[in-house]
């Protein structure tokens, strides 16, 4: 009998490797074998011994064993063969032992002995009955061939391979000794003589199935990869019922990407094999990885086919069903995942997830707490449940979610970071701080964390450690589009236009889908100096066609009441009802609505309330949070609510409800105040604007219908605390002190030009700058060289930040207004303290605020349109101290008494708008 060492093939699979060995044992073990115990000669009868007792007992158990009669009278070693064959080990040594005492001189018996130790794992004792045979037959190959066998089973490989290359030089042809010696080369790495035997040995058995496999392993090692194949392609033509070698070759090709191939094998191994799950398996895998998942649905339906009841089936479907968009099925066969096995951890909390995107949070919620409860530690789950306590506002039920996963796994950055970033929406800022750095001392490496503490240091102007994070996670991850879209508004503070458009197209090309990248790249090209309005509302039809045309089919019919004079509901939809900018100009409207005329609606997207927000609360009939509603579900409660006109507050910035807006949920909508130009949208009805934001003749250039009212376009209620007027700062400082309050986004290379001209027309004239984005050093400096370059002496610019600013208006004579996008709230907060400003008029929308404001101040002779225009304004207003003087201290009674503080006025004039376009509704 041969016995033969494991087949160990690196790099297989457990499973796989156990099958080929026990294959391998078979198969080696019917090769002839003249030695082997249930190939002997039966003996003569003269050979049968007389036993003594014990010896006849040990008979008498081996034919009980057998279950044979003992009248046969078996032959000693038949017998001990026939308990061999059955693997009664123990008996048969016994037989053996009984043979040898008769018969010293056997070495057949001295060598079935030895392979009856090596059953039982005695191979110490089994060696000296080899050593026994050699002594008496030096040429015996398969005594050698056995001792080899043994010695390596004792992990004595010098001793081994020395006996198998005895065992060659006997018999060069015995392949099993060639193919253990390839094994033991292969496993000290001595690849050339593994190399050499398993080629000898496919000489003389060109069909050895695991020669080529473990050769065609070695070869790819060494990176042979054609050699490789053809041996794992060769193995397969010998033994196409075997698979190690279709999983080696299956791996042979992904590693070479060659993801077809790896498809087209395994789905040939499957189809040979439809009962082989780690084909299956590993087709599916494949599958997945490859997104085919209509092909990855069918073989999971197969399998459900087979077995209706088996969760795990309805699971796995329900997976790759999602992932083609098939929800409604999805939803089905995880229901059906978690009835079938109600503690599926999983189920529920992907079930959990469907419900969430469908805009169904409270069931949702229910799906995530059920699995918390099937699995308390599971991780998923609880983050999922989190961000619906986030979306919801409900952060202290948040955040003990984050410290709970902490408690679970405190060395998990991603805890860190997660918590952190909650702690940011929430202001805690700090505290927020101090968990992005535990994430990244965890893990340096972790991009997430890395992207939310740039984001961080952005809110407090450390621009230049905000771009070392964004770049440092790009190259992390080189496709992180929240990165570079985050670059985007990095570059935008920095006032590089250019390099903020490629960020976030950039952005998009990674992610196509990315709207909110898509918006502020929008934001982008409105600040743009040398872009055409055509050239920017072509970006902005892109973006109805990608995002916005898709939603369009949404759209039903409206069945409200077309009475024009009843009293109308009106939706506002915004993320900024809280402390902000806009609500210098909102509040002045919604304070002053007719609520007998007007049944008010506010749909607040926001996630922190502040005092602010309470007033508003208090101007409205209806407050609805917006956070926890997807779009579907927000246009659904629109709709229900009734609503007749809906103004959308935001256009293109943060969270903005644009989306709701394309399945046009109310009859009449218009876009206003928040962000200054079109949104792009021909499903929003109306733009309100004035002949200064919106000219005549410049229609075209937006997708809503241009609605006017009288100049200007909003109503402007100060902040408080803001303090009295200051006498000129010119007549006690000697010279003219021009300044800004705008951020570094409007100054660019145009406007920059401009206020050099001026300044080298004053030549004791000095220029402030002040805003947030210039607490960065390298940005203040960025902006020095700039101005430097154009010959202006550093010492003449005052570039910094200041808040509240109001200190620095006082010590401005005269303010400059940016193009082509003007600045806003400031320039109401400069006309207040008392400093006139120079705008010119540009492009339409964020072009004309400028000239909107002053034409409602009355003061269009302060509106240019041209750059040297520019400059003469404001050095003939410069010239002239005691003009500014005068105009200084009447300035501000001057704005209190103008359109442009007219609250009641404004709202009148607003609402007699809304009225106008209803009626036009209804008569439509």
């Amino acid at each position: 009998m041969l016995k033969w060492l494991k087949n160990t093939f690196s790099k297989s699979t457990e499973t796989s490797q156990q099958r080929s060995v026990e294959t391998a044992v078979e198969q080696h073990a019917q090769a002839p074998a003249p030695t082997s115990p249930t190939e002997q000669a039966a003996p003569a009868a003269s050979t049968v011994v007389t036993m003594v007792e014990g010896d006849q007992n040990a008979l008498i158990i081996a034919y009980q064993k057998l279950a044979l009669d003992p009248a046969e009278n078996l032959p000693a070693d038949i017998l001990a063969d026939k308990l061999y064959e059955k693997m009664l080990l123990p008996e048969a040594e016994a037989v053996y032992r009984l043979v040898l005492k008769a018969r010293p001189e056997s070495l057949e018996t001295w060598t079935n002995l030895g392979l009856t130790l090596d059953g039982q794992s005695r191979s110490a004792e089994a060696i000296p009955c080899y050593q026994h045979v050699i002594a008496k037959d030096p040429g015996n190959t398969i005594a050698h061939f056995n001792l080899a066998v043994s010695l390596s089973l004792l992990g004595k490989n010098p001793e081994a391979e020395q006996a198998y290359l005895r065992a060659l030089e006997i018999n060069p042809q015995m392949t099993h000794a060639h193919f253990n010696l390839g094994i033991l080369f292969q496993q000290r790495d001595h690849f050339s003589g593994a190399i050499h035997h398993y080629e000898e040995l496919l000489k003389l058995d060109p069909q050895h199935y695991y020669a080529y496999c473990n050769l065609g392993m070695i070869l790819a090692s060494q990176g042979r990869m054609a050699e490789a194949e053809s041996c794992f392609q060769k193995a397969i033509a010998a033994q196409p019922e075997l698979v190690n070698a279709d999983f080696f070759l299956i791996n042979l090709y992904q590693q070479q990407g060659r993801q077809a191939d790896a498809v087209t094998l395994l789905k040939n191994l499957y189809q040979r094999q439809p009962e082989n799950t780690n084909a299956r398996d590993s087709l599916l895998n494949l599958y997945m990885q490859q997104k085919r998942f209509a092909e990855a649905a069918n073989i999971y339906k197969q399998m459900l086919n087979q077995a209706p009841a088996e969760p795990v089936h309805h699971y796995n479907l329900a997976v790759v069903l999602k992932e083609q968009g098939l929800v409604d099925e999805a939803l089905q066969h995880y229901q059906q995942a978690v009835q079938l096995k109600p503690d599926f951890t999983e189920a529920h909390c992907n079930l959990g997830v469907v419900l969430q995107e469908q805009g169904k949070l409270k069931e949702a919620q229910a799906s995530y707490q059920r699995s918390l409860e099937c699995n308390p530690c599971y991780s998923i789950a609880l983050s999922n449940l989190t961000y619906i306590y986030v979306g919801t506002g409900q952060f202290a039920q948040a955040e003990a979610n984050y410290r709970k996963a902490l408690s679970l796994e405190p060395g998990n950055a991603d805890h860190h970071g997660n918590l952190g970033r909650l702690l940011y929406q929430q202001n805690r800022y700090a505290e927020a701080e101090a968990s992005f750095k535990q994430a990244l001392k965890l893990n340096p490496n972790s991009f997430n964390a890395l992207h939310d503490y740039g984001k961080l240091h952005m809110h407090f102007s450390r621009l230049t450690a905000a771009h070392q994070c964004f770049e440092q996670a790009i190259k992390l991850k080189p496709d992180f589009a929240d990165a570079y879209n985050s670059l985007g508004a990095l570059f935008d503070d920095q006032g590089m236009i250019p390099e903020a458009v490629n960020a976030y197209r950039r952005a998009l090309e990674y992610r196509p889908n990315f709207s909110e990248a898509y918006g502020n790249l929008l934001f982008a090209l409105n600040y743009h100096p040398d872009l055409s309005a055509e050239e920017i509302f072509a970006a902005y039809r892109e973006y109805e066609q990608r995002f916005a045309a898709p939603l369009y089919q949404l759209q039903r019919p409206h069945t409200n009441n077309k009475t024009a004079d009843r009293r109308l509901k009106i939706g506002y939809v915004s993320p900024d009802l809280r402390r902000h900018p806009v609500q210098h100009f909102l509040e002045p409207l919604m304070a002053h609505h007719d609520k007998n005329q007007f049944e008010i609606y506010a749909y607040s997207e926001l996630l922190n309330e502040d005092a602010v927000s309470e007033r508003y609360r208090s101007y409205a009939h209806h407050w609805i949070p917006t956070t926890h509603l997807n779009d579907d579900a927000l246009a659904d409660r629109i709709r229900t609510d009734g609503i007749d006109i809906l103004i959308d507050l935001a256009g293109h910035t943060s969270n903005n409800r644009l989306r709701v807006f394309a399945r046009k949920p109310a009859p009449v909508s218009l876009s206003w105040l928040g962000y200054g130009y079109t949104t792009g949208l021909q499903a929003i009805d109306y733009f309100l604007a004035d002949s200064s934001t919106a000219p005549y003749r410049t229609e075209a250039l937006f997708a809503e219908k241009v609605w006017r009212v009288e100049s200007p376009v909003f109503a402007y209620r100060p902040k408080e605390g803001m303090g009295a007027v200051s006498s000129l700062p010119a007549l006690k400082n000697g010279y003219i002190t021009l300044g800004t309050l705008s951020r570094a986004v409007r100054i660019n290379h145009k406007v920059i030009r401009t206020w050099a001209k001026i300044l080298q027309r004053l030549e004791n004239a000095r220029l402030v700058i002040d805003s947030s984005n210039f607490s960065d050093a390298a940005t203040r400096k960025a902006m020095e060289d700039k101005f430097v370059a154009l010959g202006i002496d550093r010492s003449r610019l005052q570039i910094g930040v200041h808040s509240p600013p109001w200190d620095v208006l006082r010590g401005m004579d005269l303010g400059l207004d940016c193009f082509p996008h003007n600045s806003g709230t400031t320039l109401f907060e400069t006309l207040y303290m008392g400093v006139p400003f120079v705008t010119m008029q540009g492009r339409p929308g964020v072009g004309g605020i400028g000239a909107s404001i002053l034409e409602g101040l009355g003061r269009p002779e302060w509106i240019a349109r041209t750059e040297d225009e520019y400059v003469e304004k404001v050095v003939s207003l410069a010239a002239n101290p005691d003009y500014l003087s005068t105009l200084r201290m009447s300035q501000r009674s001057q704005m209190q008494n103008s359109r442009l503080m007219d609250e009641t006025g404004f709202c009148r004039k607003v609402e007699a708008a809304y009225r106008s376009m209803w009626q036009t509704w209804c008569e439509k």
